[in-house]
């Protein structure tokens, strides 16, 4: 059949526009993984055998072999699982808060009870330590026993031209110490009873039904004694921070504006916290899935393609009676994604480095599983060439662009400008940096680590799809949103899958050029983690 000479022309402009990755294999595998027989996912549950058991048959059948712990197919991780039993009381003072409502609270102690007596309150600011930055919110004052009352996100958030923050943590793209985590570890460094943080939507870059979704579980890693962890940890709602703060006498606003200079020193705020909760504690064995597809010429160098498996499992009823939270999206078709990367590298030339997938457990929980693996690694990570991590995919069909997070992190970037081009894409740099997605998804265990890492996730602005433009990415985006981490992040016959089929495709063209011998992606000049890869340089030929 004879083509017009203008779409001719097109096709040959852009050959690459033909899938490799198969929408349908992508539809199937989710479908499978949000069911209810799944249960949602949830480490420790009958939810993760099933996941397990099925990820384990998956890369057998694609020829795949084992990846894990002395020719398993997976890492064990050991976890502590708590929960908030009921009838927990909590009070600032005389006032009860419900939690829950004015307060969202875990604990990740191996404690059978929490008792919190008239805890003093400090307010911290951002509680930030940052040496490097001349930024220090603490000044030496003793912290131990108090109750330390946070700001989300960095210092430099909200700073106007003229404060010393402006600038200082990369403006409006958050830094690890705007992450809630870091806020934590802080905490329990300086030995505090517990640790909130004011909700804020815009800060946090989710809403408070995010910070809820936990329901007073939690899980951690098993620890060392000497890496200590806060006692009480969470978030306090805006409305309820607002009242406590004028109830002390003190203006929130202001205190903002002041948390925003390097003179900020810590305010005892007159009031207390107390907290008395039983626990159910149990520690269980979860695990991660590694599967490989060894190197040709350079086995012991490896290039590693991740998602998560875990979801939210069971939860509260929601307005129509629903309780299990499927986690279709987040992160079931990221796992498809990586299934699907590796059928066709498997299908494909062998590679000169080893080949490594992996399926995360606990990152819900605070990025567990990948944490373990970072600190347990099976493979060295001074050899890991790069991490690309798949966590959330838009699917509302093709785009014209790829949305990258953390932009300017590393020569990665230009890779996936690259893989783009080739499929008649650009790259857009997230819109919410000030969200930190870098520092929220498994990627970043191994980031800490110094490994260079790209995260693909749809949360970090709205596609321009090509049918539709921007207007009906945004859409998508808000629509997602409004199902994150809840009952309707549902798989849908509706999916229109070719736009994640297409972003699987740039990791698939990512790692056939990173497979290859000699290619050692590096940190930018700016990055944070260039000095701890420098450090290993010498493992690298």
């Amino acid at each position: 059949m004879r083509l017009p000479l203008l779409a001719l022309a097109l096709t040959i402009a852009t050959p690459a526009l033909a899938q490799n990755a198969v929408p349908q294999r992508l539809s199937d595998d989710v479908k499978v993984l949000a069911s209810p027989a799944f249960g949602g996912r949830a480490p420790g549950t009958t939810g993760e055998r099933k996941t397990l058991d099925w990820a384990i048959a998956r890369f057998k059948s694609l020829g795949l072999q084992p990846g894990g712990e002395k020719g398993a197919w997976v890492q064990k991780v050991p976890l502590i699982h708590t929960r908030i039993a009921p009838g927990a009381r909590m009070a600032i003072g005389d006032t009860a808060l419900t939690q829950g409502k004015e307060i969202a609270v875990t604990t990740v102690r191996d404690a059978a009870r929490v008792a919190i007596a008239h805890s003093p309150m400090v307010f911290v600011g951002y509680g930030v330590s940052a040496p490097e930055a001349g930024w220090d919110d603490f000044k030496g004052m003793d912290l131990r026993g108090k109750t330390l009352v946070f700001l989300v996100n960095d210092p430099d958030f909200e700073a106007q031209p003229g404060e010393d923050a402006k600038g200082r943590f990369g403006d409006r793209r958050m830094t690890y110490y705007g992450r809630w985590t870091y806020k934590f570890e802080e905490a329990a460094r300086r030995g505090a009873a517990a640790a909130l943080i004011v909700h804020d939507t815009a800060g946090a870059g989710y809403p408070w039904s995010t910070v809820n979704a936990s329901n007073g579980e939690n899980y951690d890693i098993v620890r060392a004694a000497t890496d200590p962890r806060v006692p009480l940890q969470g978030w306090i709602a805006h409305d309820v921070a607002d009242r406590l703060f004028a109830d002390a006498g003190l203006d929130l606003a202001t205190l903002r504006k002041a948390a925003r200079s390097k003179a900020f020193r810590p305010v005892a705020m007159k009031r207390d916290f107390s907290a008395t909760a039983d626990m159910t504690v149990e520690r269980i064995e979860s695990a991660n899935v590694l599967a490989k597809l060894p190197g040709r010429t350079r086995p012991d160098e490896t290039v590693m393609f991740a998602a998560h498996w875990d979801a939210y499992g069971e939860g509260p009823k929601d307005a129509s009676g629903k309780t299990l939270r499927p986690g279709a999206n987040d992160d079931a078709l990221g796992v498809a994604g990586v299934v699907e990367l590796a059928r066709l590298f498997k299908a494909g030339p062998a590679p000169d480095r080893s080949l490594v997938f992996a399926l995360w457990t606990g990152e819900e929980r605070g990025l567990l599983g990948s944490e373990y693996y970072a600190t347990h690694p099976v493979y060295p990570l001074a050899k890991t060439a790069a991490n690309l991590t798949l966590d959330i995919l838009q699917t509302a069909g093709p785009a014209k662009d790829v949305v990258l997070v953390g932009q300017g992190q590393s020569s990665l970037d230009a890779m996936l400008a690259d893989a783009a081009r080739a499929q008649g894409r650009v790259v857009t740099p997230e819109t919410f940096s000030e969200r930190g997605l870098f520092y929220r998804a498994d990627h970043f265990s191994v980031v800490r680590r110094g490994v260079p890492s790209l995260l693909l996730m749809a949360l970090g602005g709205a596609s321009d799809l090509t049918g539709g433009g921007r207007a009906g990415g945004q859409k998508w985006l808000d629509d997602y949103m409004a199902c994150y981490h809840k009952t309707c992040d549902a798989w849908s016959a509706g999916w229109d899958l070719r736009g994640a089929a297409a972003d699987v495709d740039l990791f698939h063209a990512m790692g056939r050029r990173l497979s290859k011998a000699g290619v050692w992606p590096t940190w930018s000049a700016g990055s944070e983690f260039l000095a701890v890869r420098d450090r290993s340089a010498g493992e690298r030929k």
